[in-house]
Formats: structure tokens, sequence, C-alpha cells
């Protein structure tokens, strides 16, 4: 049996909740991105890439799709005999049975899985973070630094520091102080949730604070490695990175991948995403309609006008539809003369002829005000917007909806509809 360097361990068990009715029957990193990945991809792809072949993927919350999409981990060559990708959802065990309850304890419930490999390293990630990086060149900064734990940081702008746990270092790149979550930061290296321990150094310390409640890396075990002397080094990380966790860096992400040169390629040849594909025919783009400055998936077909817009796969947009600045996941319908302006349409959703989604001024949401902005129409999977309907910005939408609850054939901006999916 070939020991292994290092392994990976993928937490991919968070719900997401600000991205709102995008995550109400799957998790955060099952959601789509692109038009044609899901989130999970890019970690994934990153371990593959740079030669981590032994992935744990922890799920917890609404895994079915995700362990779906995973699979045996064929399309990203992780189908091994030693090795590969092993999903990992929390289980019963002799003395208790308890849920993941911070990124450590999800973590510590998954010992006897790192000592089947006994590696010289743990990489810890997380599933909901679209980059792409050469994990071994951070290995080579880690053993290079002689560091007990190495953390991936990236420089934010000052005024989003607040955000992240923050890490101010010496020269040398060694960690002096951490701050989490700062109301006025000092610094503005924020940590990317990207880790490399010393595996023996993981395991005592997931076992010493084991009965730590909610046991978290930022708050608990790096403090805690910090406060007994480790050596704990930042490794600065250059490329792109975006943490889509609300609907404004999501969409934003989305749109950055149609910019005329985008600052994020999925294109590249020597580091590919990877990803489970489905067989669909080609795309269909109907005389008389156009597409500008948008990414359009397999089997989608365009009778109308779309614009600086990311379409996914089976999508049909009707003639003389008009969407621009959208998000539009597979298998949904625009109706005929139905108009997009900033909306996020998830799986299967279904838009009436003629609706308008994305009109008048922006209001603060009444349902949700910190999820729902950004000037947004977001709606939920398998979701049916009746015909002739306008709907206003920073709104919501899930569930089958009628006319009916559309007074005025209008939801103003700020407006919620939220019922249970498919009802």
């Amino acid at each position: 049996m070939v020991k292994k360097e290092m392994i990976a361990m993928l937490l991919a068990g968070g719900q997401g909740s600000r991205l709102g009715v995008l995550t109400s029957n799957l998790a955060k990193p099952a959601v789509a991105f692109g038009g044609k990945y899901k989130i999970i991809d890019f970690p994934l792809s990153n371990c593959i890439n740079s030669g981590v072949d032994t992935v744990g993927v922890l799920t917890q919350y609404r895994p079915l799709r995700l362990n779906q999409h995973i699979g045996i981990g064929m399309p990203w060559d992780l189908d091994r005999n030693f090795g590969g990708v092993t999903v990992l959802p929390p289980y019963e065990k002799a003395d208790n049975a308890e849920w993941y309850s911070g990124t450590a304890n999800a973590i510590y419930q998954n010992l006897e899985y790192m000592e089947y490999y006994n590696p010289e390293y743990v990489l810890i990630l997380s599933g909901d973070h679209i980059y792409k990086m050469d994990y071994e060149v951070m290995l080579d900064f880690h053993k290079s630094s002689k560091a007990d734990v190495t953390i991936a940081t990236y420089q934010v702008p000052m005024e989003e520091a607040s955000r992240f746990g923050v890490v101010l270092t010496d020269d040398q790149g060694v960690i002096q102080e951490f701050e989490e979550k700062p109301e006025h930061p000092r610094s503005n290296k924020a940590s990317m949730g990207i880790y490399i321990f010393n595996w023996k150094v993981l395991r005592d310390q997931l076992i010493e604070m084991k009965d730590v409640p909610s046991c978290d890396f930022g708050k608990h075990i790096i403090p805690h490695c910090h406060e007994l002397g480790m050596k704990i080094c930042a490794y600065d990380f250059k490329g792109y990175w975006k943490d889509v966790g609300t609907l404004g860096s999501y969409w934003e992400a989305n749109m950055e991948l149609v910019d005329i040169i985008p600052e994020f390629n999925l294109y590249e040849e020597f580091w590919r995403i990877y990803t489970k594909s489905d067989n669909h025919p080609a795309q269909y783009i109907a005389p008389g309609s156009s597409v500008v400055k948008s990414i359009i998936g397999e089997g989608t077909e365009i009778c109308g006008n779309v614009e600086n817009s990311v379409i996914g796969s089976g999508v049909k947009i009707g003639k003389n539809a008009v969407v621009k600045n959208s998000i539009i996941m597979n298998n949904a319908v625009v109706g005929d003369g139905a108009v997009l302006d900033k909306a996020i349409l998830a799986e299967g959703v279904i838009v009436g002829e003629n609706t308008v989604l994305g009109t008048g001024e922006e209001a603060e949401n009444d349902y949700k005000p910190q999820v729902y902005a950004f000037g947004l129409v977001t709606i939920g999977e398998n979701s049916v917007i009746p015909a002739n309907v306008k709907v206003g910005r920073n709104t919501a939408i899930l569930g089958v909806t009628t006319p009916e609850e559309y007074p005025d054939g209008i939801l103003p901006s700020g407006g919620s509809i939220i019922k249970e999916a498919g009802k």
C-alpha cells in the first residue's frame, strides 16, 4: 500500500443560507455556476490538477444531488482503487450519533478515514469558493517554512476585511495575530479557509478539543495552535478567488465570466475544470434572435435576445423574449415576450409569456433584507411564474405561483412569495 503524502478533506455540508431560495433544495456546493459547472467542481478539479488524488467530501445539508454529481469521481479522475473520492456524511456511532456541528468537529468525526491513509499532511478545503490553485505549490511553501500549519490568505479590500478572519504576519509570513471578523480590522490579509496541517498536529488538536461545542478551525483550532507556540504561516495567494456566499457575489462571479477578457478563464487547457456532463444535443439559435457576450449551455434553444448572461443546458428562451444581465440554470423555460434583467433563475423554473422580471426602483426586501438585495430577482428551483405579471427588484419567489398572488399583476420591489417548492 502506497502511503499518501497529502490527502484533502473538503467541507461541503453547508446550507448556504445567504443564497436564499437557490439552496432551498440542495447544498451550496451543488449550486450551478458558469452555465455548465457546480461550485464543488472547482476545488475537486484543483485537487486532481495539483496531484492530490485522495479526497474526503464531508456532506450534511441536502446531500442527494451533491452525491449524485460526485458519484465515484470519474469526471475528475478520482475513481481510484486506493484513494480517490469518498463521500463522508455524518453517521451513527456506538456512543453517540451527532450532526457535524462545526468545521473542525466535522473533520474530527472522520479521524478514522484520515488514519486509514496516515498521510504526512492534511489539506482542509471549503466546497464553496471559485478559484484555481495549485495545492502542491502551497505544500512546498509549507515544507520550506517548516510550519506546523499553513493558512492560505488573500488580500481583500480593507472595507470588506471585517467579513473575514484576518491575520497579521511578520516579514517571513509567520502569523503573529488572528482577528476573527473584526469590527475594525488592522489587516486585509484574509483567511481563505484553506489549511495545510502536519497530520500529527491536526490529529492531536482535534482529539484535545473534541468537546468544544461547534468546534471550528478559525475560531478554535488555529488560535489554540497559536497559543501552544506552534509555527503558523500565511501562504499569500495571488490568483483569482471568489467566495460566492452571497447572491451579489454569486451573480458578480458569473457576470465576470462573460467579460471581453474574463478575469477568471474557464478555458485554460493546462488547468481544466472538470464536471459531470449530461448528454445534450447542440444548442439552437433561431433566425432573428441574437446572443451578445453570453455563455450558452448545450441543448439550449434561443428564439429571443440574450445579452451579458450565463445560460445553462436545456434552457428554452421564447420568441421576442429579452434576457439581460441574468443567470438561468438548466432546463428553465422563459416564455415568449418575457423580459428579464438581473434575474437568477434556478433549475426548472418556468416564466410565463410577457412577464417582466426586474423592473422599477429598488426597495428593501420584506422577508430577508440581508439576503435578497443587490437589485436582483431570485427564483427558486421548479418555481412557476404566471404570464403577464411584473416583478420588481430585491425580490424572491419559491413555488408554483398563480396570478392571484400578484395583486394588480405586480410583485413590487422588496416583495417575496415563498411557498414549499413545487406547491
